[in-house]
């Protein structure tokens, strides 16, 4: 559908007005702080309100993209700037503008150095990931997905734990050094189809055997960013090292934009490479989903357990996407806007206690439901939601992906299905020694109970984890007529003569 004002490039760039203001904030060192703050806060949520407005304007049951914005950008004929959403792109773009006015609202207890600079990162940083998830030119997209690295290089780098230049040079490293072949595989596929258009793009029917090696190239990207096993070792020390908002966005929007990237590039781009590398993938994931979720058994810090069960559960998103099948690619889609929110949650609340006792040691809490209820109950809701519990949004996506795997191997569904049972353990394991038991530590009985702020950040979470757990159409429908046709180009080109080798 074609709106007659550019809703998309309003929607992309509006947090830049943002920055624009903060640069232009004067005053002393306390005025600058709180207008900075409320400058960030307000830009973000009112570009919330845009994409509601955007999300009014969608219509799921058209195929195709929708709110498309053209022009011709840097080469006649050539590049251009195009934008546009469908069903798999615009639940994505409603997540980023729902967690980032709420990760801006975390940070305003936690960051009280360089404020301004920090709201100016947070802002460019939302409109890089609104850009990545609305460009449709190849070219625009790899340019917002590469540039998200900067800000959140600093986020980590300047306003992170002891080790956070280790963990921002760890994380700027392996994203990027993934992202040069595909880099390599762009220029290719412009020579080879004439057109960096990803509409157009996604119709060129590629040699089987040049698809072979263009999936490799755009796979070493998503699978970093994902972050699959054995690329994933970037994301513990990045979680552990951010500040609490940017473990909410890093984990509730960037590891997104791998498994994003697998739907709109990888499967209809590449589908016949895409069902020979299938198996490959489902040994990758089921490898993640089972050591990733043994080594969060055994961590001490709070903040590295919730890192690697989120690796766990993004092996649960690679699992559905590549059985090809509608409830597992659905499942993948609901698991990844599912994780976003809970994930983001149980960042804050990690934070939450930090901000308290300045530690993240599991063994410096427990009986802290006695000090703060309030907290208990959000987190005990966050918890139940990751492992997978019914009437939560958890159990929809992670249900769908097993009834996928299911129908490509029961092997399949055997071995990720135990990922459910070892992340209840861990997090009920968690969840105990913090929460449940007779408070002794006079720290902890001295804790103050929830504040107005943090309450507003959990509840609206919390309420969109039970929407989606008992009213799942409601995010299926919008979805699934883009999920199918992403199904349809695949089993359009299934024919097993045309892999590699007439395997």
């Amino acid at each position: 559908m074609d709106t007659s004002w550019p809703i998309l490039t309003v929607l992309t760039f509006l947090p830049l007005f943002g920055v624009v203001f903060l640069l232009l904030t004067r005053g002393d060192d306390e005025t600058v702080m709180r207008n900075s703050r409320n400058v960030a806060l307000w830009v973000s949520g009112f570009t919330f309100l845009v994409s509601l407005f955007a999300l009014m304007q969608f219509d799921p049951s058209i195929v195709g993209y929708q709110l498309e914005d053209r022009g011709e950008w840097l080469l006649e004929d050539g590049i251009s700037y195009h934008m546009g959403v469908d069903g798999i792109s615009m639940p994505f773009v409603v997540l980023t503008t729902f967690l980032t006015p709420l990760a801006i609202l975390a940070s305003f207890k936690a960051i009280t150095h360089r404020v301004r600079e920090y709201m100016i990162g947070f802002l460019a940083l939302e409109t890089l990931m609104i850009g990545t998830f609305c460009a449709l030119d190849v070219v625009m997209f790899y340019l917002f997905f590469e540039a998200v690295l900067i800000p959140m290089f600093l986020i980590i780098g300047i306003w992170g734990g002891k080790r956070r230049v280790y963990a921002s040079f760890k994380f700027f490293l392996y994203t990027l050094a993934g992202s040069v072949l595909m880099l390599v595989a762009i220029l290719f596929m412009a020579d080879q189809a004439g057109t960096t258009d990803i509409p157009a793009l996604q119709k060129f029917a590629f040699d089987p055997d040049v698809q072979f090696w263009l999936f490799l190239a755009f796979f070493a990207s998503f699978a970093v960013k994902v972050p699959m096993w054995p690329v994933h070792t970037w994301l513990p020390d990045a979680h552990v090292e951010a500040p609490t908002a940017g473990s909410m966005i890093l984990a509730g929007i960037l590891l997104k934009m791998g498994g994003y990237g697998f739907l709109r590039f990888s499967l209809p781009m590449f589908p016949d490479a895409s069902l020979y590398f299938a198996p490959m993938i489902f040994a990758l994931s089921v490898v993640a989903v089972i050591y990733t979720s043994l080594v969060a058994l055994a961590q001490s810090d709070m903040k590295k357990m919730i890192a690697y069960s989120s690796v766990a559960h993004m092996g649960f998103v690679t699992v559905g996407i590549f059985t090809m099948t509608e409830q597992g690619v659905a499942g993948a889609m609901f698991q990844m806007i599912s994780h976003g929110l809970v994930s983001a949650a149980l960042f804050f609340a990690v934070g939450v206690v930090y901000d308290r006792l300045h530690t993240r040691e599991i063994d410096a809490y427990g009986g802290v439901a006695d000090s703060m209820p309030r907290y208990a109950v959000f987190f005990m809701l966050m918890m139940l939601a990751s492992v997978g519990l019914p009437g939560t949004s958890g159990f929809i996506g992670e249900f769908l992906v097993l009834v996928g795997a299911w129908q490509t191997s029961s092997f399949l569904a055997f071995l990720t299905a135990t990922g459910l049972v070892l992340g209840a353990t861990y997090m009920l394991w968690l969840y105990r020694r913090v929460v449940f038991g007779r408070a002794e530590k006079e720290e902890v009985i001295s804790m103050s109970p929830l504040e107005r702020r943090e309450i507003i950040i959990f509840l609206p979470l919390a309420v969109l984890v039970l929407w989606y757990g008992v009213f799942p159409g409601s995010l299926l429908d919008l979805m699934q007529p883009s999920i199918l046709a992403v199904i349809d180009q695949v089993n359009l080109h299934a024919d097993a003569s045309l892999l590699p080798g007439g395997k």
